[in-house]
Formats: structure tokens, sequence, C-alpha cells
């Protein structure tokens, strides 16, 4: 097989998956390769793969079967390279189900990407160590970012071992990156163009690093001269102590929406799951962040049909979900992951009673998500444009509160952070009318 000269990465999953998905970009992008636009003009291509529920890993199966399958007019078969969670998770499995792989590498050793790629033109290639030199030291100078919002991973891993969750499997353990690292990095980015930052990690709100807490990596943050806007994501319950919560009342930066996942409402579910924090819990920590910023928005992420769920419990979370009121949120049927405990519980449930449950909970959702929504039509609120909208003159943007905002006024441009008045709410997105331009 020959040298590649040309890649595309496809992304699965979550926010952390994006970033280094770019990451990789760059990192490929310094050894002289080109990124291209769609698989069918690549050379090689990268599944960067999320492992949290059964779909997203068959779907990552499939792709795999339809690139080596597909007739190009050279003849010749892209290098498919497999990143990312399932590749740590599955390696052995990949290897076996799928041999036509070329390249087999988790989500901590992909920075050896180029060296495994000039191994594979002669055999596989498989690396799904989780060494101990940070893989951040041996990546390029971020490059410029793709749009006026940025992704930039602050902390990876999980020791929190829910039940349910592979993560601590594929990600390892809990580690922080230097804070003079991330705000070298966040410094950069700004320098590039970005005006708003989000933070990720499994557990971003467990970050420490260097000694520092999240919350004052935050206030550091906040610092950086044209970093307009701020978000984390994806934070835990227990690790929501009282200095982090008294940031989101002190620095305006960091916009008035949280993802908090409880996953249950049932507290004897939440027990089951390994949580760590009860429904109660959760929701006096709810209790002290809107006391701190009143305007804040939660969104969170559940799960329905745990093994051993009753009626009761999950009548349970369908009260939380009426207690706190979110913006938004995620909802998913219970997917036993092989190695997990919760996948040989007993008391599983059928098919049947989790979609019940997932259409009475995602309706319930759905009705509070557009409630919100509209709640916002009348007010004023800051726009940062980041891509073309459909129509002619058209761009959208993010409101503090994530939403998406369509904007049709000449003039403006992507990167724009622009007053706007909301005209009108769907249950998806909003409609806004230009008040004023703001300063580039």
């Amino acid at each position: 097989m020959t040298k590649p000269q040309t890649f595309f990465v496809k992304t699965f999953g979550c926010q952390m998956n994006v970033y280094d998905s770019e990451r990789m970009t760059e990192l490929l992008g310094a050894q002289g390769l080109r990124a291209v636009d769609n698989s069918d003009d690549a050379d090689l291509v990268v599944l960067n793969t999320c492992h949290i529920r059964e779909k997203a890993a068959e779907k990552v199966y499939s792709d795999i079967g339809r690139l080596k399958a597909e007739k190009r007019p050279n003849g010749v078969k892209p290098m498919v390279a497999v990143a990312g969670c399932v590749a740590q998770a599955e390696g052995e499995e990949i290897v076996r189900r799928a041999p036509a792989v070329d390249v087999v590498v988790g989500p901590q050793a992909y920075h050896r990407l180029p060296e495994m790629i000039a191994r594979a033109a002669e055999a596989r290639a498989v690396d799904t160590d989780m060494p101990l030199e940070s893989k951040f030291d041996a990546l390029p100078r971020r490059a410029r970012p793709s749009g006026p919002a940025a992704f930039l991973t602050v902390q990876e891993g999980c020791d929190k071992f829910c039940t349910f969750c592979v993560v601590p499997y594929t990600r390892g353990s809990e580690v922080s990156r230097p804070a003079a690292d991330v705000i070298a990095e966040a410094r950069a980015l700004v320098e590039a163009g970005a005006k708003e930052l989000t933070l990720l990690g499994q557990n971003v709100n467990a970050y420490h690093g260097s000694g520092v807490s999240f919350a004052n990596l935050i206030r550091e943050l906040a610092r950086i001269e044209g970093l307009a806007r701020i978000r984390y994501t994806t934070s835990h319950p227990r690790d929501m102590d009282d200095d982090l919560v008294a940031v989101h009342a002190e620095v305006p930066q960091l916009m008035p929406y949280l993802h908090l996942p409880v996953q249950s409402g049932s507290s004897r579910v939440l027990k089951r799951m390994n949580r760590a924090h009860t429904a109660e819990s959760y929701l006096a920590t709810v209790e002290r962040l809107r006391a701190a910023r009143p305007d804040l928005a939660l969104s969170s992420d559940f799960i329905v049909g745990f093994p051993g769920e009753t009626e009761a419990d999950f009548e349970d979370t369908l009260a939380l979900v009426r207690a706190v009121n979110y913006a938004q949120a995620f909802s998913f049927k219970y997917s036993a992951r092989p190695g997990t405990p919760a996948a040989t519980m007993e008391d599983q449930l059928d098919e049947d009673a989790k979609s019940d449950r997932l259409a009475r909970l995602q309706a319930l959702l759905m009705a509070q998500q557009h409630g919100f929504n509209r709640a916002t039509v009348g007010r004023r609120l800051d726009v940062l444009l980041e891509r073309p909208g459909k129509k002619p003159g058209q761009l959208i943007g993010k409101s503090p509160y994530l939403q998406s905002v369509h904007v049709t006024a000449p003039g403006l441009a992507i990167g724009d952070l622009v007053e706007v008045e909301i005209v009108s709410a769907g249950p998806n997105s909003l409609e806004g009318s230009l008040i004023q331009k703001a300063a580039a």
C-alpha cells in the first residue's frame, strides 16, 4: 500500500471526539497530508469512534464495510484507520471482525498516528496503549480554529465508574492538563479568531491541573483579552463545589447555560448506577446554582430502562424533570455495554418497556425545550454568528443559552457578536432581528 497523500476524518459521538478529530487533522496536516471534504476523495479515512451506545459502534462497522467495498476509478482502496473509544474497547474484535482495517489507535495514543500510518503500508498497525507521556506534548501547536467557537480539552478520563459506562475503560483515569498549557492553548485559539471556548472533559469540573481548581482556571481564562464567552461540559454533580457555583455569579464571560447530567430521578436507580449522588442532592445543587445565577438554563442526560427500573422509579424521573424544567436534554434507552457491571445485572428491561418510557420522557423534555424557547421571544440576546443559513443573507449563531438563532441582515459576517431581538421560536431554533452590530 502506498503512502497516503490525502485524508478525511469522520467523527462519531461527543465534543471531545470533535476536539480529538481537529487535533488529528492538525497532526496529519503537519506531516504533509492534505485534508479533503469527503471520504470518496481520501487516500486515508480516519473513523474517530464512540463506544457509549451499541448503535454507535455498529455504525463504525457499517462504515468500514462500505469503505472497503466501494469501487474507485483508480481501483485503489483507501487506507482505513479506526481511532477513538471503539478502537480502545474493541481493538481485538476489530482485527477479527474487520481484517481490512489498516490502523487501530486508541484515544490516548493518536499522537502516534503518523508513524502507525507509515507502518500500515507493510502490515496492520495497532496501538491501544495508554502511555504515561501526555499526547498533548506531542501534538503540533493549535492551528486556526474552524470557526469563532472552539473546543478545548482540559481534562480526560473518569474515576467515577458508573455501572453503565465504558469511559473509565476506554479513556483511562482522570487526568488534568497543566493549567499553563491550557491557558497557552486558549490564548492561541483566541489570537487565531476564536471568541468562544468550550472547555471539555469527561468530568470537566474534576479538573485540578497543576493544583489549580476548575473554578480558578475559568477565572484565569476570563482574563484573556478577546475571549467573549466560556462554556464547559460535561460536568458531574458530585464535583460542583461552592467555589465553582460562585464562578457562575462572578464571571460574565461564563455563559448562563450548564449541562449537568443526572441520568435518573430515582435515588434507588442512581445508587445502582453508582452515581454517588441522589435525586435530592442533585436538586439541591440546582437550587444553589440558580441562587448564584438566576438566569441559568440547564440541560441534562437521562437513561431510561436501566436494569431494575420500576414504573415508580420512572415516575420519579418525570417528577425531577418537572421540578428542574430543562432548557434542553438528551435521553436514551439503556444500552448494555460489554464489560460494564450493569450489563450482567438481573432485571434487564425489555425493549418495549424502554421505548414506551423514552417516548414519554422525550415528550415532556421537548415540551420544556419549546417552552424555554418561547419564553425568549421579545428578549434581547447576544448571538455569536457561526455559520451560513439556508436563506440568502442568513447566518446562524448561538445565544448565551446555546440555542440556534437565525439572523438575516446585510453586512453581517461569521464571527460577529451581535445583539438581536428574538421574534419567533420553534422547538429547535429561534429567529432574531438585528438590533445593532457589536464591534468585531
